[in-house]
Order: structure tokens, then sequence, then C-alpha cells
């Protein structure tokens, strides 16, 4: 670099332009500066000087420290439920709030451990020699390791994080776009990552979009992102396949079927199982409970009572959130490890973003919250602070909750 501040790293440059969704003329002109001159800046062949970092920092709403940490090691190439191109800006966006969703998670495994990964393994490396016998087994695997038995999935949000998985759930303005999922490719994670969008709302699809895109890290680790338009159409069918079996194995939803299929009878398990009526029709047919003819007749008369996108109770089920990053963090408030107004500056960003990448409540860094303890610090690091870090991390005990809780 010819001038400018030591150790600005361009990554993280190309990283906030994305996350943020700005163009090089957009964020030129917002920093009071030429488009060339960021140019020069995301090359490496220049750097930004002090005053003109401050003011960069002020319009990506990050620290001026910030953009002098090295970026950890690319996150694998996340898997998008649309390949369309003209939500390539989106797409960009999604993966850079999962890298700062990663660079979270690595700055609080500094003080806490975060529940081992428990997924089944699988070796695809070929989404056309996966076929829906092994869909269904796979799907069973994971049920089994999770201990879940065959009935209702009571909170799917914290059996996943349980299992070692790291779930965001945000407003991301992408409509067209419901899920992302991932596995980081830092040594010291090694864990996947799942990103849901809130814009919805709607809780049995979120549930859905959920097991969807655990379908995809169960089935496509070894697989590398499709561009095809066959092979990625394939995949996500394939993920839909395995939130069904997942969300309704064969045999209980089977024994719970009355024939003939009616809506008013599907209205019942929905609310039981958690799952729309669209999605419970479509694991009948799967399971070759109904025929073509017969799902076709269903969803007909489901959009002339209902219309295509709504369904009736789709209010009447709260939808489930995230708890794990959450919780960390007011766990290390409540024990003393590190103080609110630190957290933003140990981690860089703003505490908006803070705030939404991890679950917790707006205006959370503002003052005191609720907290709520749900484990304990070990004995060695209750009275550790920021300024003098421990060695090893603690254990968050994560446990599942209760059918009756």
């Amino acid at each position: 670099m010819s001038r400018g501040i030591n150790g600005f790293q361009v990554e993280r440059l190309s990283q906030a332009l994305a996350a943020r969704r700005l163009s090089q003329t957009e964020l030129a002109r917002m920093v009071g500066v030429s488009p060339t001159t960021i140019s020069k800046w995301r090359s490496g062949a220049q750097s930004p000087e002090a005053d003109a970092l401050d003011r960069l920092a002020l319009v990506i709403n990050v620290t001026p420290e910030w953009f002098t940490r090295q970026k950890p090691d690319e996150m694998a190439l996340p898997l998008f439920r649309s390949n369309a191109s003209a939500h390539v800006a989106s797409r960009q966006m999604l993966e850079a709030r999962l890298e700062w969703a990663q660079d979270i998670v690595l700055s609080l495994s500094e003080f806490v451990d975060f529940p081992a990964v428990k997924l089944p393994e699988f070796k695809f490396d070929d989404p056309e020699k996966i076929g829906n016998a092994d869909i269904e087994h796979a799907a069973n695997a994971c049920r089994e390791m999770w201990g879940l038995g065959r009935g209702a999935i009571p909170d799917l949000a914290l059996a996943v994080e349980s299992a070692g998985i790291i779930l965001v759930r945000e407003e991301t303005g992408v409509a067209q776009i419901e899920g992302v999922s991932t596995w980081s490719a830092s040594s010291v994670l090694d864990r996947p990552f799942i990103l849901l969008s809130a814009d919805k709302g709607n809780a049995f699809r979120s549930r859905f979009d959920l097991a969807h895109e655990l379908g995809h890290l169960v089935l496509h680790k070894h697989i590398p992102r499709a561009t095809e338009r066959e092979r990625h159409k394939l995949m996500e069918q394939q993920a839909h396949r395995f939130a069904g079996a997942f969300l309704l194995p064969a045999e209980s939803i089977s024994t719970e079927i009355r024939i003939p299929v009616t809506l008013d009878s599907l209205l019942l398990l929905k609310q039981r199982w958690g799952v729309s009526v669209a999605a419970i029709v479509m694991r009948l047919h799967a399971l070759n409970i109904i025929d073509d003819e017969e799902k076709q007749i269903l969803f007909k008369r489901r959009s002339a009572r209902w219309g295509v996108k709504a369904e009736p109770g789709d209010d009447g089920r709260p939808t489930e959130k995230p708890r794990l990053l959450q919780r960390t963090i007011s766990l290390l408030v409540s024990s003393g490890v590190m103080s609110l107004d630190a957290i933003p500056r140990h981690l860089g960003l703003s505490s908006g973003d803070i705030e939404s990448l991890t679950g917790l409540p707006s205006n959370y860094f503002a003052g005191p919250g609720d907290v709520i303890d749900l484990a304990t610090l070990r004995t060695a690091h209750t009275t550790s602070k920021l300024e003098n870090k421990p060695s090893h991390g603690s254990v968050i005990p994560f446990a599942r909750r209760s059918k009756s809780d």
C-alpha cells in the first residue's frame, strides 16, 4: 500500500459493501472520496488515512479498528433457495451477514464452549446419487441422534441449536430467499450456520424452512453449490423431501391419516405437527398415501377456500426464535465476564447488528436489560473481565426443553 494506516484489510471493505448492499460509487459519496479511491482501497493499492477511516467506519457503522482485523477463513459457499442471477446482490449480502455471525461466534468462543455439533455424517458427493430412500434414512438418523423419537417436534429451533448449529433469524428485506445454510471453514469452529428470513413471520413456514436448510447440511455437505439450473433444482427437491421426512416421520403420519383425506382433517394435523396443510399434502404424496390426482384436487380446494399463500391458523403458533447466541451474551454479562458496553467494542460491530444477528432485543446494549441465566460459568472464570480474558472457554449447557415447558 502506498500510504494510509497500517494493517487495513481489503477483504473487510468488500465484506462491508456486500453487507450494506452498497456500490463503490454510493460508498464514495457517503465517505466523501472519489470512486477511484474506494477502488484503490479494495485492491490494496492504497489504504485510507486516519480521518478517512473514521468516516468509512461511521458510514458502515463499525469501529475503525474492525477494518484492521484479519478476516477469518472463507465459509463454504452457502446453499440458497433461489439461484436467479437477479438475486446476486442479495445473496452476497446474506453471505456477508453469515460471515459477521461467524465473527461473533469466534469471538464468543474465547469465553465459552458451544454445544458440540451432532449431525449424522454422509459422504454424498453427487445429488444424482441420492435416492428417496437415502433421504428418508438421513432424516430418521438425525431424529435418532437428537433423541426426538417419532412424534411432533415441540421446538425445532431449540433442537437445532442444541445440536451445535448456529441459527440466525433476522429480517433481510429479501422476500425471494427464505433461508441459507453453510459450514464454517474455520478450523476453530468447523460448525454449520443457518440464516432464516424473519420477514414473513409465519411460524409454520419458518419451521419448514429450517428443516429444509437442515436437509442441505446433512445431505449436501460434501457437494459444491450448484450453478446449473437442473442440479440446483434437484438439490432443492431433496432438501424439501428431507424436511417433510424429518418433520413428519412416515410411520407416525401414516397412522394418523384418515381416508379420504380432507382439508379439515389436515388442519387438525397442522396444529399438532407444526407443519402447513400444503406441506402435509406434499408429504402424503411422497409416501404414496395419495396419488397425483388426489394431490391436485386437495391443492385446488385449498386455493379455492383460502387462497394460495395463507391458511387458517397461521397465526396460532408463535414463531420459534434462536436462543443460543443471545443467551451466551446474557451469560457473559450476568457473570461479569464482559460489560454491556464492552461487547460491541470487542466485536467491532454496531449494537444494532449484534442484536439482530444474535436475537437480542432492540436497544439491549443501551442499558440494563433482562438477563436470563441458563447456565453457570466455570468457577475459574466467574470473576474474569474483558481486560483479562480467560485462556480457555467455559461450558454453556444447552438443554432441550421438555414438552411441558
